[in-house]
């Protein structure tokens, strides 16, 4: 039985980071897990769980900053947004935090020898984001209006975003004008528990090499000004204002569309029931590694342009020979990856689930003259029993969660030389690597991307190659 105690607090040093946000403290010989920390800070916490002879504990405050932590937050909202937790450190230092910890999980399940190739830098740190989905709510109950991004550890309360560091100043003036313009007309925003109210979201998307801006604005259908007042005339007026407002800002890139989107959906959810094309297009034009990319409010998309053209170039690198190849690939989205390689390639063949995606995907192999694509919607689960084809590579760039394990299974038996996994939560990478190490894959080479830099995630790629029975 340890000597720790639940409710109680402790003074404790951090010997340990672990992905995505663990740390491990040591106190009175007990080893306590708690989150938000940095390996080399000494905390005051208090021990929230005990079971089994595991504890869970909770920072009260820092008494000892890491010896990483040598530089002071670059953010005015470091403090209450948590998006960027790392902003304390050197950008080295960083990425060979993020790099130490993915190599510290593959270890976990490979007990054999591999090629660990580091981590590639984002080609920049600040600004670097394409995509942002601020909400409309209130920093405390009953407050003013505001429009940015939820405060840290809070489902509730909205940090009004002035100047985030991590997306071009555009993001902020648009953010800015808006919110300005919603106080203005005293609209509501929608409570998450009552569900009543005018504003959700305000998504924008920015292309890093057109500077084409899609500025979409998510509402319910309750268009309330003031207590029971429900004018339809008064709500065109005020998007017609939000209209004119928009092309009158002074932005290094262009608003090629700005879209009014109906959502009604209880769920707090980005989505759309219902959409409007208040000015221009629905779609923006993005190019990465010299191809066109036509990019929807939904569409996804690497949130970080030239991040992504760093990463798939070491997809490239790994999948090596494609010469009369015939390619699978899986979780497609938008068809990046497929494009990218098809240049190259015999045949790729693209599997996604999400149908706006897929036609996506389709629209972008025809703008880029890729004649040698094939995008087929639906689960990978089921689409794999209907193709006919036999892969010689196959690709993964699965969701968070990884791969459906009966999904991966028919993903096995095709038996090809060669698997190019590009995961983007390495705890859920490991899991898949473990099945596919039973069955006869081994790790060669894996290299991460840092496509989100300040912030806790990663991208990693790993080649695995089928060993001779």
């Amino acid at each position: 039985m340890g000597s720790l105690k639940k409710g109680q607090e402790y003074t404790c040093k951090i010997l340990k980071t672990t992905y995505p946000d663990k740390g491990i403290a040591e106190c009175e010989g007990e080893k306590i897990v708690v989150k938000g920390v940095l390996e080399g800070q000494t905390v005051n916490l208090r021990v929230t769980k005990v079971r089994n002879g595991r504890y869970e504990g909770k920072v009260l405050s820092v008494i000892e900053k890491s010896p990483l932590e040598v530089n002071e937050p670059f953010c005015p909202h470091f403090e209450s947004c948590g998006g960027c937790a790392y902003q304390r450190l050197n950008y080295n230092d960083l990425l060979n935090l993020k790099a130490g910890q993915v190599k510290d999980i593959i270890d976990s399940c490979v007990d054999y020898e591999y090629e660990f190739l580091g981590i590639a830098p984002s080609p920049n740190d600040k600004g670097y984001r394409n995509k942002m989905e601020f909400s409309f709510g209130d920093s405390e109950k009953n407050g003013e209006l505001t429009l940015g991004l939820h405060k840290l550890g809070s489902f509730y309360d909205i940090l009004q975003i002035t100047d985030c560091k991590i997306t071009n100043e555009d993001y902020n003036s648009i953010v800015k004008f808006t919110i300005g313009l919603c106080r203005k007309w005293g609209l509501s925003y929608c409570h998450k528990m009552s569900h009543k109210g005018y504003l959700r979201h305000l998504l924008i998307r920015r292309a890093a090499t057109t500077g084409e801006i899609l500025v979409s604005l998510i509402t319910t259908s309750q268009w309330l000004i003031c207590a029971d007042s429900e004018d339809k005339q008064f709500e065109s007026d005020f998007l017609n204002e939000f209209k004119e407002g928009l092309l009158s800002l002074d932005l290094n890139g262009s608003i090629v569309g700005i879209l009014h989107m109906i959502n009604d959906d209880p769920a707090d959810a980005v989505k759309a029931d219902k959409t409007e094309v208040i000015h221009g297009k629905d779609f923006f034009f993005e190019e990465i590694l010299s191809q066109i990319f036509k990019i929807t409010t939904f569409s996804f998309f690497q949130t970080n342009s030239f991040g992504a053209e760093v990463l798939y170039g070491i997809v490239r690198d790994f999948v090596g020979d494609m010469k009369d190849k015939s390619i699978f690939d899986l979780y497609s989205g938008t068809g990046t990856i497929a494009q990218v390689l098809a240049p190259v390639a015999k045949k790729i063949t693209g599997v996604e689930i999400v149908a706006e995606a897929v036609e996506s995907a389709k629209m972008n192999a025809a703008l880029n003259n890729l004649s040698n694509c094939d995008f087929i919607c639906g689960d990978v689960l089921k689409i794999l029993d209907e193709l006919t084809d036999k892969p010689d590579i196959i690709v993964l760039d699965p969701p968070r969660e990884g791969i459906h394990p009966k999904a991966l299974d028919k993903i096995i038996k095709f038996g090809v030389n060669r698997i190019v996994y590009v995961s983007c939560k390495p705890t859920s990478l490991s899991k898949d690597l473990e099945v596919l190490n039973e069955n006869g894959y081994r790790v060669k080479k894996v290299k991460c991307c840092d496509m989100f830099p300040w912030t806790r995630h990663v991208e990693t790629v790993c080649l695995l190659e089928k060993c001779e029975s």
